[in-house]
């Protein structure tokens, strides 16, 4: 399995990161990619290993971490984006739940990474948090035909899923699929299978039953189940499809 969007690298993970990935292995986890909350995220992700798990590098600023305008962030992003370490862009995105105040800098820095994306021809990883309409116009402004990249966390309609696939987007299925209320796996149901690609957010939006606790890669096993569950085929199917959606979409070997 393949998680596409996991902060392994964080402080909550610091004292049994090796039980963890041992987990991860165990659950059939075999790749792991980790999005940047910040420059310093790349220095964090140096220190992960595991021999039975590849680790995959993306460079972004977070939106909640863009609190003003950064003259510096085009030269550092480009700078970190063009290394072949960094198979991804992002996250970036636009989050209007926390606060609004800089709705205009999370903006100009979304079209920065977007652009960035295109320069570099690597795919965009986009955080979305009640700002669904803002997000998919700034994309369709800047796609030219050669942007690609995840909605993570999707968590939109059928509408605005079809919209995103449109665009050049693939949904990122983490741990609110699970949700009993949430109404995401009604929506997923009514999607093709072949712009999925599994996610955990980790250490974020545990999947049910650890629901509030800790999340971890191992629980990319639940979302699976959740997905063989809603689409009638067996997981090893929905494991197969989505490993392939991933490498097609991130350019890399599919395992």
């Amino acid at each position: 399995m393949t998680d596409t969007h996991c902060h392994i690298y964080l402080d909550q993970f610091q004292n049994d990161i090796g039980h963890v990935l041992d987990r991860a292995y165990d659950a059939g986890v075999r790749a792991i990619f980790m999005p940047a909350i910040d420059f310093k995220s790349l220095t964090d992700m140096d220190r992960l290993s595991h021999p039975g798990i590849v680790f995959y590098k993306m460079a972004g600023v977070h939106p909640c971490e863009i609190s003003g305008t950064r003259p510096d962030l085009e030269k550092l992003l480009m700078e970190s984006v063009s290394s072949d370490q960094i198979l991804a862009v992002g996250e970036s995105g636009l989050d209007y739940y926390w606060s609004t105040d800089h709705v205009k800098e999370q903006q100009q820095s979304l079209r920065l990474h977007c652009q960035i994306a295109k320069a570099v021809q690597k795919p965009i990883i986009l955080h979305n948090r009640d700002a669904t309409a803002d997000l998919l116009d700034i994309f369709s402004d800047e796609q030219d035909g050669s942007l690609k990249g995840v909605w993570h966390c999707f968590n939109g309609t059928v509408d605005e899923a079809r919209r995103a696939m449109d665009l050049g987007l693939y949904l990122g299925i983490g741990g609110v699929v699970t949700f009993k209320n949430a109404g995401v796996d009604k929506t997923v149901s009514n999607l093709p299978t072949d712009r999925l690609v599994l996610e955990t957010d980790a250490p974020y939006l545990a999947p049910v039953p650890y629901r509030g606790k800790r999340n971890e890669p191992a629980f990319v096993k639940l979302v699976a189940e959740k997905l063989s569950d809603i689409f009638n085929i067996s997981l090893e199917q929905i494991v197969k499809i989505t490993n392939e959606n991933a490498a097609r979409l991130f350019g890399i070997h599919a395992d």
